[in-house]
């Protein structure tokens, strides 16, 4: 095959959708160059044919564009030829007028060609980041059905300072953590990274919850200046963080609130919100006085969900400036699961937004399944 040939297929095959609006360009072609040749001699439709690569910029590559463009000149030429007029200045300043304005068309189908590619290939970065850094929760772990999601605010960007994760202690439970890098995008995933990590890390070695938040406030503490964007954010950087301890057994659960948004726990389509008795200051923000390190206890029972999130959800407006009621308007929301319950909320939030959010925004919805329900090893 010709290398021309295939680049040129490319150009089609790019937008599947698009191979039938293609062949209008060259309609239009064959049509104003016919009524141009039926027109009377004072009336001339050549420099219409410029639509023909204008339109075909919008619908396929720059190849097919630049193809369209020649085509479009051959016809206004071939008019000129058969109408004896190729010679004369109107026709010849015709001619150059729209080789220059195709030459345009062209240039400008290739410089956003480029910038699409670049775009792409941003996306795909931030897809693979996102998979390394930001890894999906299982949807079942332990006695736990986990359900997320993850709005960034930074256009093209998939991630950004919300965080979560998830994971198995060194005994029978699951350790859960949810935090908030203070600024939002691309320039706060460092600091998130840090927290993600030392959780990771910790989750599986640290005997208790008080010992995991202590190793992820000192993983902040000594690592925060190296990863923080201080050039365009020179203020205090630091994280706030909720960490939750679940065993599979009995109903007894805790957590530590590092002065972040506190969960909210659905039981029976009643909604509590867990507020800390003992919360503590942001990770990063120094270290933690040991009279204040205690966790806060909590029931979680079979049927019951948590739901928790960032700022960003609670903090969300409206047009009219309303923040949004997440509490209320989960208390109102009939739900099946984990899964149904963070639909509602998306879409929720998103129609009361009414466009894009000004903020990074987590949601974690995890429900207690009955104990029977986990995987037990086969006795043989």
């Amino acid at each position: 095959m010709d290398v021309r040939r295939g680049r040129l297929s490319r150009d089609l095959l790019e937008e599947p959708s698009n191979r039938g609006l293609v062949a209008i360009p060259l309609v239009l072609i064959v049509a104003i160059t016919a009524l141009d040749l039926y027109t009377p001699a004072d009336v001339h439709l050549g420099p219409l044919l410029v639509i023909a690569p204008a339109l075909t910029a919008s619908l396929a590559g720059t190849r097919l564009t630049a193809l369209v463009g020649a085509l479009a000149v051959a016809a206004l030429v071939l008019v000129a030829a058969l109408d004896s007029t190729l010679t004369t200045a109107n026709r010849l300043a015709q001619i150059l007028a729209l080789l220059v304005l195709c030459a345009l068309t062209v240039f400008l189908r290739y410089v956003t060609e480029r910038r699409d590619r670049a775009l792409s290939r941003a996306r795909s970065v931030a897809a693979t980041t996102q998979r390394v850094l930001l890894r999906p929760p299982p949807r079942r772990i332990g006695p736990l059905r986990v359900a997320w999601l993850y709005l960034s605010a930074e256009d093209e960007a998939e991630i950004g300072g919300d965080l979560f994760a998830v994971g198995r202690a060194g005994h029978a439970a699951t350790r859960v953590v949810i935090g908030d890098v203070r600024g939002h995008g691309l320039a706060a995933i460092g600091e998130a990274s840090l927290v993600l990590s030392a959780f990771r890390e910790g989750t599986h070695r640290c005997a208790s919850l008080l010992e995991l938040v202590t190793a992820l406030d000192d993983s902040v503490s000594r690592n925060v200046e190296d990863v923080a964007d201080t050039k365009h954010d020179p203020g205090e950087h630091f994280i706030t963080c909720l960490a939750l301890e679940i065993p599979d057994e009995g109903t007894g659960a805790e957590m530590i609130n590092c002065g972040h948004p506190p969960p909210l726990l659905v039981t029976d389509q009643q909604v509590t919100v867990l507020h800390a008795r003992r919360p503590l200051p942001p990770l990063g923000m120094g270290e933690l006085a040991a009279e204040a390190r205690r966790t806060d206890p909590f029931t979680f029972q079979a049927g019951d969900m948590l739901v928790l999130y960032t700022d960003g959800v609670i903090e969300a407006r409206s047009p009219a400036r309303a923040f949004y009621p997440l509490a209320e308007r989960v208390a109102s929301f009939p739900t099946a699961g984990p899964d149904d319950l963070l639909a509602r909320i998306h879409h929720d939030l998103i129609a009361h937004i009414g466009g894009p959010p000004a903020d990074d925004a987590a949601i974690l919805v995890i429900e207690h399944t009955p104990s029977h329900h986990l995987l037990r090893p086969r006795t043989h």
